[in-house]
């Protein structure tokens, strides 16, 4: 596969997806047991949003730059509750731009490791030599936090459950690969049997709706128990102007228990800064088997 996230890095998918790691993170933090983070598909961790793909796209300044301005970008006011919400997610940012420089961006990788302490672990996966290479020279710096170059899903079923047995798994697969839905499917049914109280973020694209709603009806014959749930996120379009994504989600299983209600009220503030047209909707709703 032919991916490279560098050209999204810091878009409105990204915003969504790290803001909520970073609570789930600060949730796993309030206890003192120590926890194991892992992320199957990293990609490279750190990524310049001045640099030659980014500025391709331009992704990002309909995303982090709305929220912290920059390279000709205003940041947008946040009203209490948003600006609440996003703070572990954009002190990790800032603590992340302090040392790589204001023009850089943290991928799910260097995120978690943010909050990480003495004793929590992070595995970090990436198949693609080029992102693994730049994954593996961040994370050479002491931390609890290790590299590993192999396939995402191969990890996944390798590595559930850590020996801590808290914690949680990222899974944000490029989804260009036309079995890729079908496999976080599988991985999800597997982790579910193997470790039914860890905690899982899941992130998918919305290109086709269709494909979109037969992932999630796929996932609704899981035995998911009683706190799964599904973020959806649509942030617009600009009328006569195709920008690609506009829509994503997120599946959650085993979330902290006061994360969709703050989700329910984050999402329509949010989805107003980070608008890109008529259409911006969000939600949280509860992901229930089928009987």
């Amino acid at each position: 596969m032919n991916y490279r996230h560098a050209f999204h890095a810091g878009n409105f998918a990204d915003v969504l997806k790290h803001a909520v790691l970073a609570r789930m993170l600060v949730h796993l933090r309030q206890k003192e047991r120590p926890f194991r983070v892992i992320d199957t598909h990293a990609g490279r961790g750190v990524y310049d949003l001045g640099g030659d793909e980014a500025c391709r796209t331009g992704e990002w300044r309909d995303g982090i730059g709305r929220l912290l301005g920059g390279r000709g970008v205003e940041a947008r006011p946040l009203n209490a509750l948003l600006s609440d919400f996003l703070v572990p997610y954009l002190e990790a940012v800032a603590g992340f731009r302090a040392v790589h420089g204001q023009a850089s961006y943290p991928g799910s990788p260097a995120i978690a490791r943010h909050f990480l302490r003495r004793g929590d672990r992070l595995l970090a996966v990436e198949a693609q030599a080029q992102e693994f290479a730049a994954l593996a020279r961040l994370m050479q710096d002491g931390r609890p936090a290790k590299a590993l170059n192999l396939d995402g899903f191969t990890a996944w079923e390798a590595f559930v459950p850590p020996k801590e047995r808290r914690g949680l798994v990222i899974v944000d697969p490029p989804y260009e690969a036309p079995d890729e839905f079908a496999r976080v499917a599988c991985g999800l049914e597997m982790a579910l049997r193997k470790w039914p109280s860890g905690s899982t973020l899941i992130w998918y694209p919305v290109k086709d709706g269709g494909l979109a709603r037969r992932f999630i009806d796929r996932l609704t014959k899981l035995p998911l128990g009683e706190n799964a749930w599904r973020v959806a996120f649509n942030v617009g379009a600009r009328a006569n102007s195709p920008e690609g994504l506009s829509a994503c989600g997120l599946v959650l299983i085993n979330p902290p228990w006061t994360l969709p209600g703050e989700l329910n009220a984050a999402l329509h503030p949010l989805g107003a800064i980070l608008s890109r047209g008529p259409g911006v909707k969000g939600s949280c709703q509860r992901l229930a088997a089928r009987p």
